[in-house]
């Protein structure tokens, strides 16, 4: 077998990954105080009126014919007004609202409502008739103001229904007082004194903090406890920090949950060759990716370098991680990386760890 080449380059950053084509665009309108149209009084729209309320819409509903549902609904909104006006719609009517939905049993009626809408800028729905929407509404997972939404573009609404359920049975319900915390709380974070590195440390102590106590209550005790916590930290909080992590075979499903936290926090990635583009799909968009290291052929830039390279960022007060690929000891791996690479790293007084494989030592 000839022997293998050396190939030197300087690291290369990676630009992310191009966005997968989508069916739908997910967007969440801001409906508070807005004005929301319905045309029809049936059951089903009675459940549309119900999701625009709790969204905060102030609702007018058309229809000639009023069901117990939307009187009901009217007289106990969950949130937004609900006006029933008990007359057909008309072109008038659908001015100066943000939002038109729209009942209709015949194509026909339902054509007619869709392009009054279009006509006068507003988006529109029509329920159970994708051909005339600008929009639909998916399967809904509400921990407001945590709202997860859900889309099969109407290919399979089953089996969208299928994963709220799956998603309600993962995330608990708990989940909505701490987003709702995380909301009252931001304020007083912006104005704690704190520097935005810090501010940035606060808030992943919280997300850990709110994943172990989802299901309690949180409080002011909660708060001061993270805020002392920050402080704690003082001018190491500045300091970067370096993870080390196997990415293994290329697997996503094989990467531990530290790791995945460190992908996702890191703001910036050192990988090789090795590692997979799903693996990198972890990470913000945002953070920089820098190819280097050895990519199972020869040397991909200097090792040295990398040190100083690691070093140097970690210094700056960047949050690294140093992404590995490949089979074998996943932690034997890590740790003779680290062995290598630490030196230089400690020298810039940058905490360390390691987050190998799944099956590993960490």
């Amino acid at each position: 077998m000839p022997p293998l080449l050396n190939i030197l380059r300087p690291p290369a950053a990676t630009p992310p990954g191009r966005m997968a084509p989508l069916a739908r665009l997910p967007v969440f309108l801001a409906l508070e105080d807005k004005r929301a149209v319905l045309a029809g009084g049936s059951a089903a729209a009675a459940w549309k009126a119900e999701l625009l309320s709790a969204a905060g819409a102030r609702v007018d509903v058309y229809a000639e014919e009023i069901s117990e549902e939307m009187r009901a609904l009217a007289a106990d909104p969950p949130r937004g007004p609900i006006a029933v006006h008990q007359r057909a719609w008309t072109t008038d009517d659908i001015k100066g609202a943000v939002i038109a939905v729209g009942a209709f049993a015949e194509d026909a009626a339902a054509a007619v409502f869709a392009e009054a809408a279009r006509a006068a800028g507003v988006p529109v729905n029509i329920i159970d008739k994708p051909a005339f929407c600008d929009f639909a509404f998916g399967a809904i997972v509400n921990r407001s103001p945590l709202v997860i939404g859900i889309s099969t573009d109407g290919a399979a609404p089953v089996f969208a229904q299928a994963i709220r359920a799956k998603l309600e049975t993962l995330l608990p319900k708990g989940f909505a007082v701490w987003a709702a915390a995380a909301q009252s709380w931001r304020s007083a974070v912006r104005v704690s004194g704190l520097t935005f590195a810090a501010r940035r440390k606060f808030w992943r102590l919280f997300a850990v903090h709110s994943m172990i106590h989802a299901e309690s209550e949180p409080g002011q005790t909660d708060f001061d406890r993270l805020l002392a916590e920050v402080q704690g930290y003082g001018a190491a909080v500045e300091q970067g920090s370096v993870t080390f992590v196997n990415a293994g075979p290329g697997d996503p499903e094989l990467l531990t949950l530290r790791a995945v936290r460190a992908l996702q926090s890191a703001d910036i990635i050192l990988f090789d060759d090795r590692v997979s583009r799903e693996v990198l799909d972890f990470a913000r968009r945002e953070a920089r990716k820098l190819l280097v290291g050895n990519a199972g052929f020869g040397s991909a830039g200097n090792e040295v370098d990398i040190d100083a390279l690691i070093a140097g960022l970690a210094r700056g007060g960047k949050r690294v991680v140093r992404l590995c690929g490949g089979d074998g000891d996943a932690a034997g791996f890590v740790h003779d990386l680290a062995g290598r690479e630490l030196t230089s790293v400690s020298s810039a007084a940058a905490p360390t760890s390691s987050a190998a494989r799944s099956g590993a030592a960490a």
